[in-house]
């Protein structure tokens, strides 16, 4: 039975690339195109191994990879994280859960360096865990976009509310550690969840009630009800465009 890969990077044209470096190995491959794709793919389906984009749009590759470590052991999933600002974020990596860490190149040298990683995978033999950091040098671009990123995780993080993300699909991107305070939950836990199911059952008629009013009247900014005594939830729509992209939602727990 041939092996399985999922690869998963906002990239088509890399993505491409691995399919066709994957393939010609004997693997059967699996394309998503962002991390919530990604995950869905996941929990659909066994993998041999798994190709992550680190940055990508939804949930980031990041976000995919700890979720992926944490429903599959190690040894059972290969998982290669994947990035062209792999150098300038190594520090932040080097604990999410992959067992290698490859960085994006001219193609040439990836297909050499990738060839000889899955060679090494078919045959149980270790391999460098990182590609030498001595031959590569951080992008004074790229890291200032790294540098962006993560300013903008530590405004998102320090906010005294909690504030989750979620996509057309009703299901969740992202939450600030606040959030996951009270909630009581790890992000691994709830990343893609339906948001019904993140919160209790006798909550969830409010929160669907909400949800709908804010999205079908274009004049209300947000609702806002009392998922508890001391529990206040504000649901307002997530515009990036005309068209409702999902909607927001901020915690306060006015006990405290």
């Amino acid at each position: 039975m041939a092996k399985k890969a999922l690869v998963v990077d906002n990239d088509f044209f890399f993505v491409e690339f691995l399919t066709e470096l994957l393939e010609s190995k004997g693997y059967e491959v699996v394309k998503a195109y962002d991390g919530k794709e990604g995950v869905s793919k996941l929990e659909e389906s066994v993998f041999d191994v798994l190709f992550a984009d680190l940055i990508m749009p939804k949930i980031d590759g990041i976000q995919l990879i700890r979720f992926a470590r944490k429903k599959i052991p190690p040894g059972q999933l290969n998982i290669v994280a994947v990035s062209g600002t792999l150098i300038e974020q190594i520090e932040e990596i080097k604990n999410i859960g992959a067992d290698y860490c490859v960085v994006k190149g001219p193609l040439e040298e990836m297909t050499d360096y990738l060839g000889g990683l899955l060679d090494n995978l078919a045959q149980n033999k270790s391999a460098p865990r990182f590609v030498d950091p001595g031959k590569l040098y951080p992008r004074q671009a790229t890291a200032e976009l790294v540098d962006e990123l993560s300013f903008q995780k530590a405004v998102f993080d320090s906010i005294g509310v909690g504030i989750l993300v979620v996509d057309r699909d009703a299901r969740l991107m992202r939450a600030n550690t606040m959030a996951l305070e009270l909630l009581h939950k790890k992000f691994e836990d709830v990343v893609n969840l339906r948001i019904t199911d993140v919160f209790p059952q006798e909550g969830r008629g409010r929160l669907v009630k909400a949800l709908k009013e804010v999205t079908k009247d274009l004049q209300l900014k947000r609702r806002s009800f009392y998922l508890s005594i001391s529990l206040k939830i504000v649901v307002s729509v997530l515009r990036m465009g005309k068209d409702p992209d999902g909607w927001i939602l901020t915690m306060e727990d006015i006990g405290s």
